[in-house]
C-alpha cells in the first residue's frame, strides 16, 4: 500500500492521482490535435507548409516569419506533450506529486495548475 501524500518521500495514492491523470491524458489529447494541425493534419508536414506559405502574395519577410512562427509552436508543444508524458509516466511508476530533484511533496495547488510539474517550486526556481 502506498504511503499517504503530505510528507517529504511520500507518493499519492491512486484515488488522489485519478483526477490529475484524467486532466494530463486531456491536456495530452489537446496537444496532439494541436500539432496534428500544426503539422497539416493527415497530410505530410512539407504538404501542410507548402499550402501554409506557397502564396505568391506573402512577402517573403511574412513567409520566413509565419513559418519561424509555426515551428516555435511546434517544438513548444512537442515540448509540452513531452513533460505531459513524463507524468504520466510518474503515475505508472507511483512517483507523481514528489519533485524529481529533491523529492519533497510538490503542493496539490502547484499541481492543479500545472499537472506535469515534475519539480516542487524552489527547485523549479533553481532549474530556470
Amino acid at each position: 500500500m502506498m504511503k499517504a501524500y503530505p510528507h517529504r518521500g511520500a507518493t499519492m495514492t491512486t484515488k488522489l492521482t485519478t483526477p490529475f491523470k484524467e486532466q494530463l491524458l486531456a491536456q495530452r489529447a489537446s496537444l496532439l490535435e494541436q500539432l496534428a494541425n500544426l503539422r497539416g493534419g493527415k497530410i505530410g508536414r512539407a504538404e501542410a507548409s507548402a499550402n501554409h506559405f506557397g502564396q505568391a502574395e506573402d512577402s517573403t519577410a511574412q513567409v520566413s516569419t509565419e513559418r519561424e512562427l509555426e515551428f516555435t509552436l511546434d517544438a513548444r508543444e512537442s515540448d509540452e506533450l513531452s513533460m505531459v508524458d513524463a507524468a504520466l509516466h510518474r503515475i505508472e511508476a507511483g512517483t507523481y506529486g514528489q519533485c524529481i530533484d529533491c523529492g519533497v511533496a510538490i503542493p496539490a495547488a502547484r499541481l492543479h495548475a500545472a499537472p506535469e510539474a515534475p519539480r516542487c517550486i524552489a527547485c523549479q526556481e533553481k532549474a530556470e
